[in-house]
């Protein structure tokens, strides 16, 4: 038990260094990391039990680190409403029903609202719900942004694959333009024949966060399904230069994914140049994911 404490803790002070060349061991590890702190509990037990001194501080140091990590996540530092609203949400493209999951979005109204994982046959569906609400609009392949202010551009973001899951678009927020990327990354297989590859995953990582590290705006901010949290190394291009609005703002550790049952925050809102006020996560929709929501000052 002594050895598995050890390893406990060299697995929470040295995840990054964890390879993700077999199996995409690495993301895969840092994606359900809090969970490893579940471990914790019964070492202790073993520990007090042996009623030895060593035992005893060799399995509280994994605790240790593992409430350095994560105990800033777990109290409330919300502040309020803000400025102004975002919502993202990956809505399943086998959502059975997307006609709910639109309204679910609308009644949340947010004032900035980005989607990914539309299908082109649920596209008019999203389209109608929510174009009273949101009559500026912007859509690249299966990822979309709808905005009560004026969007005055947007381009899609090339993320080295074959069709867009990224775009960046400019939307004047009480007259002060903030550049705002929706993205759906690709996600991590446990086989690396299966699906994308490692290569492909890091790559577009990459090409995404030298696009934002090259956004000449001042306030920006990424939303989407990231498949992967920011503890993530496959990530560090993006999240080495951005907050997680929900470390800010939010309380707990924020898990959207599967809705049914949350295990890991993969959906993420992320920020330069603003001040995070508020952050949640809302409740089910239809969707396999939860959509997240945060407030912003300008």
């Amino acid at each position: 038990m002594t050895i598995l404490s050890v390893l406990l803790l060299c697995l929470f002070v040295f995840h990054r260094h964890l390879p993700n060349r077999a199996w995409n061991l690495g993301s895969l590890v840092e994606t359900f990391l809090p969970w490893f702190g579940l471990a914790i509990i019964p070492l202790l037990v073993w520990a007090a039990l042996k009623r030895n001194v060593v035992t005893i501080v060799v399995a509280i140091l994994p605790g240790l680190v593992w409430a350095y990590m994560y105990g800033p996540l777990l109290p409330d530092k919300s502040e309020g409403p803000g400025d102004f609203r975002v919502l993202s949400h990956n809505v399943e493209d086998i959502n059975p029903n997307p006609e709910e999951t639109a309204r679910h979005v609308r009644d949340a109204n947010a004032d900035v609202v980005a989607l990914v994982e539309i299908t082109s046959e649920a596209m008019p569906t999203y389209r109608d719900v929510l174009a009273e609400q949101y009559p500026y609009t912007a859509d690249y392949g299966t990822v979309a942004l709808w905005s009560k202010y004026p969007i005055s551009v947007s381009e899609p973001v090339d993320i080295g694959i074959d069709w867009t899951r990224a775009f960046r678009a400019t939307v004047q927020v009480e007259g002060i333009d903030v550049s705002i990327y929706v993205a759906h990354l690709l996600s991590v297989r446990l086989m690396p024949d299966e699906g994308f590859t490692i290569d492909q995953r890091n790559r577009t990582a990459q090409m995404l966060g030298d696009a934002i590290e090259a956004d000449a705006y001042d306030r920006v901010i990424l939303m989407g399904d990231l498949n992967g949290t920011m503890q993530d190394k496959t990530l560090a291009p993006i999240t080495y230069q951005m907050r997680s609005a929900h470390a800010s703002a939010g309380r707990g550790f924020g898990f959207t994914w599967p809705s049914s049952f949350p295990v890991a925050r993969i959906d993420q809102i992320l920020y330069r140049g603003l001040e995070a006020t508020d952050a949640q996560v809302l409740s089910q929709t239809g969707s396999d994911h939860l959509p997240v929501q945060a407030d912003f000052n300008l």
